[in-house]
């Protein structure tokens, strides 16, 4: 029988609407000089030599009569798209003819590319100074929400000279200059991106265009073209990689058993590169391709909830340097009814629903906000906690209280997520009581080279149950445990002074010595999971204006289920 091309598979990155905004027209030179200059700093300009970029700039602007100046400095990081706007407006009231915007090579690139663009739909000229890598994710933001953006791109790191710097921009002058001053053709040869994936934007009718000769039973059938699906999906850049299940129609219906929300329902507000909101649907897609079960289903939904969090800074978190993954610790009696695990080895292999849950989360990251590994994501080495990142606690191994208990009671289960660094393991095989050991884990609460080091955060003690009984029988409570890690885990002031990354910490602790990695008791999660033996683990945080977020498994009518089938008994709103 003779098949013609079909498009048989879902598209796991949603319709992109691909908004091309009207770039501001360009004053002249003689304009530029009668007018005021603003320079906006995301304060990435304010360590190593970065900030001869603006003083290179200004004295090459001086050299043309241009000399009335304005600056402003202000971090982008936990700002909103809403809050990005606000603050362009903000910087509009100033009035000037062009800004300067700077510096994109890190993990504030995404959000100040949205500033950027926000002042060109203020009618205000802007040129976006740049470094590797994050000039990639600069140039996918620029496409996914304007289509077009001037980025000038310079080739600098943490150890450049004030000399190496200031070449850089000798470099680029021609460009930077011209970005400001021309308009027509010129200008959007000057803002043209060159892209590396994505030029054909995802179709509104939800389908890839495959070209593949079968039908979707076939497709449906083990093996079955399965090759030729698997590449095409890692040449589009929508697949971490590991062999998925091809998202079919068929397979959509089955996976929304579980799901009696509407698939049009909106999970996590816009954020990373591609500045699209997260659905149901896409949800759901994602743990096809995943192979998750249907039961799945309310988890992944909690967890997309939890992430959305305000608190959570999933905009930045989706694009940071860090190599962190999006952690998802499952408490309650429904992670066991569907075969979460915190038992031996829960961590690792050989659990589905902890392996196919936890990929599903970061293929929606990837997928839909488009945050892909080497092309749109600053991720400098990455990790395996970001293919994938669930397990539970067990009611049977708990010492004291899970989380669910401590944030609602027994029978509700809960889905907790931490934006953090994969497991650091804890060895000891040899205290004989709970003091000497407690003394052991918290001195592995953090080192110089981890982010709590400079940012103190929310993190998590993994204790195996022979450690949990030890502490226990030592005669402490968690709150016991928290008050210890909370006082003795800290860094000497000498140790993090100028080194690591820019500090954020509350203003009460400017003159802490030494220096704490929490901010209080509250800041550590312990959890007894595992097997019996002498490795406990702790897992650290990204900790940038991010929390760990709980979220109840709930119904659509918000009451919290006490067992998976009260999802299965709702109605299910078909396609």
């Amino acid at each position: 029988m003779n098949k013609k091309k079909l498009n048989l598979l879902l598209d796991p990155r949603g319709y992109q609407e691909r908004i091309v905004i009207n770039l501001s027209p360009r004053p002249s030179l003689e304009e530029l000089k009668k007018g005021k200059l603003l320079f906006y700093n995301n304060t990435k300009l304010g360590f190593c030599n970065y900030y001869a970029v603006f003083d290179r700039i200004k004295e090459r602007m001086e050299e043309l009569g241009i000399t009335n100046y304005v600056e402003y400095t202000e971090t982008v990081r936990g700002k909103d798209a809403r809050k990005l706007a606000e603050y362009a407006a903000m910087l509009a009231k100033e009035k000037p003819t062009a800004v300067i915007v700077a510096f994109g090579d890190m993990g504030t690139s995404s959000s100040t590319t949205v500033l950027t663009i926000e002042l060109e739909k203020l009618g205000i000229p802007a040129v976006y100074m740049t470094a590797p890598p994050g000039t990639g994710i600069t140039e996918g933001v620029g496409v996914y929400r304007a289509g077009h953006l001037c980025l000038c791109s310079v080739d600098i790191y943490q150890a450049s000279t004030v000399e190496e710097v200031k070449a850089q921009v000798d470099l680029k002058w021609d460009y930077i200059i011209s970005s400001l001053t021309s308009n027509g053709e010129k200008l959007e040869k000057l803002a043209h991106i060159n892209f590396k994936m994505d030029k054909i934007p995802p179709a509104k009718n939800g389908f890839l265009p495959i070209d593949m000769k079968a039908d979707e039973d076939e497709l449906l059938e083990p093996g079955c073209y399965m090759e030729e699906v698997n590449d095409y999906f890692n040449e589009e850049h929508i697949s971490d990689g590991l062999p998925i299940i091809p998202p079919t129609e068929k397979r959509y219906e089955k996976i929304m058993e579980y799901c009696p929300f509407d698939e049009d329902l909106v999970l996590c507000d816009p954020s990373g590169p591609s500045g699209k909101v997260v659905t149901v649907k896409d949800v759901a897609v994602a743990a096809i391709m995943a192979g998750c079960k249907p039961n799945a289903m309310p988890v992944l939904i909690a967890a997309m909830k939890a992430l959305n969090s305000p608190a959570y800074n999933l905009n930045q978190s989706v694009t940071t340097s860090h190599p962190g993954g999006n952690m998802v610790i499952v408490s309650g009696p429904i992670a066991q009814e569907i075969g979460i695990s915190g038992k031996q080895g829960c961590q690792g292999p050989g659990y589905p629903a902890n392996a196919t849950i936890g990929r599903a989360v970061n293929l929606v990251i990837m997928n839909v906000f488009r945050s892909v590994p080497g092309i749109c994501d600053l991720d400098c080495i990455a990790s395996q906690a970001e293919f994938t990142f669930c397990f539970a606690e067990e009611s049977e191994l708990a010492q004291w209280k899970m989380i669910n208990e401590e944030r609602y009671d027994s029978k509700t289960t809960t889905v907790y997520v931490l934006k953090a660094e994969p497991l650091h393991d804890i060895i000891d095989f040899l205290s004989l009581n709970g003091h000497d050991l407690l003394d052991t884990i918290t001195a592995c609460c953090t080192t110089l080279g981890s982010n709590n080091a400079y940012m103190p955060g929310p993190l998590v003690v993994c204790l195996t149950p022979d450690h949990g009984k030890m502490l226990k029988k030592a005669g402490y409570t968690k709150e016991m445990i928290q008050e210890h890690i909370h006082t003795y885990s800290y860094n000497e002031v000498a140790m993090v002074n100028n080194r690591g990354l820019v500090p954020v910490r509350p203003v009460s602790f400017a003159n802490r010595h030494p220096m704490p990695v929490t901010r209080s008791t509250k800041d550590i999660e312990v959890v007894v999971i595992g097997g019996r033996g002498g490795h406990s683990g702790v897992i650290l945080p990204w900790a940038l204006h991010s929390e760990g977020c709980v979220e109840p498994i709930a119904l659509p009518d918000g009451k919290a289920a006490k067992s998976i089938n009260e999802f299965k008994k709702q109605e299910i709103r078909r396609r």
